[in-house]
């Protein structure tokens, strides 16, 4: 088994952070403020500055190749996974769909939910013109069934940081599902924490990827430290007692 768990990233370039790189597959820490994809904004999407240094790197003529397989929400961090070779994307496209990434989250927030543990099921529907979803308690015409795991790893006076495992893939999954419980994440005005964070950011991170690769069909983990901020290095500190 192949397993990247440091927690400082394997190598630093400029903007980016990259925690693995082969032949196939790069894998980035994504900032919260970074996007994977352009959109309307017209910002430098992350997809752009990898190819950049994928292009220099290897002294590539031209644009370099780049796919990808997955994103995550504009103000969360953590692993992002890019394939290199459109063989790897074609795979990789398979296996995020067929659930064959495990994808290990963490959360921070105010309201300890009750149990400290637990499996959730809602019934999402997303509002495209508010790019927002909605959770409900049961099935409802046109709503996706959602599905997680959460526990609860530590907890300051103030805070707790959550565990989560999404068994489903849907839009604002964790944002909305913990909001519903009555535990909206840090930071995460949008559903329903009272103050935003003052660099745009929530307190969600991508922590970890554990799937076997797509070519060389090794098992690979790849772990990505948390952004260097107060709460987040506190709980850090304290989880590695």
């Amino acid at each position: 088994m192949d397993q990247f768990e440091n927690e400082q990233p394997v190598f630093k370039s400029s903007n980016l952070q990259i925690l693995y790189e082969d032949n196939h597959l790069i894998a980035i820490n994504k900032r919260p403020s970074d996007i994977v994809q352009g959109d309307k904004t017209g910002d430098t999407p992350l997809s752009e500055l990898v190819k950049e240094y994928i292009r220099k790197k290897y002294n590539k003529p031209g644009e370099a190749y780049l796919g990808v397989p997955h994103r995550i929400d504009r103000p969360v961090s953590g692993v992002v996974l890019f394939a290199r070779t459109s063989k790897a994307l074609s795979r990789l496209n398979e296996m995020f769909r067929d659930k064959e990434v495990k994808k290990t989250y963490w959360a921070v927030v105010k309201n300890k939910p009750s149990p400290e543990s637990g499996h959730l099921i809602h019934y999402l529907i997303k509002n495209e013109q508010k790019n927002m979803s909605r959770a409900y308690d049961k099935e409802t015409a046109g709503a996706l069934r959602s599905e997680l795991d959460y526990k609860v790893l530590f907890s300051s006076d103030n805070y707790h940081l959550l565990e989560i495992n999404p068994q489903t893939g849907r839009h604002h999954q964790i944002r909305v599902q913990l909001s519903a419980i009555g535990s909206p994440i840090k930071g995460d005005v949008k559903y329903g924490f009272r103050r935003g964070n003052e660099d745009a950011s929530i307190h969600l991170h991508a922590r970890r990827s554990e799937f076997i690769h797509p070519v060389s069909k090794e098992e690979i983990v790849i772990e990505a430290p948390p952004p260097d901020e107060v709460l987040w290095n506190y709980f850090l500190k304290n989880l590695k007692g």
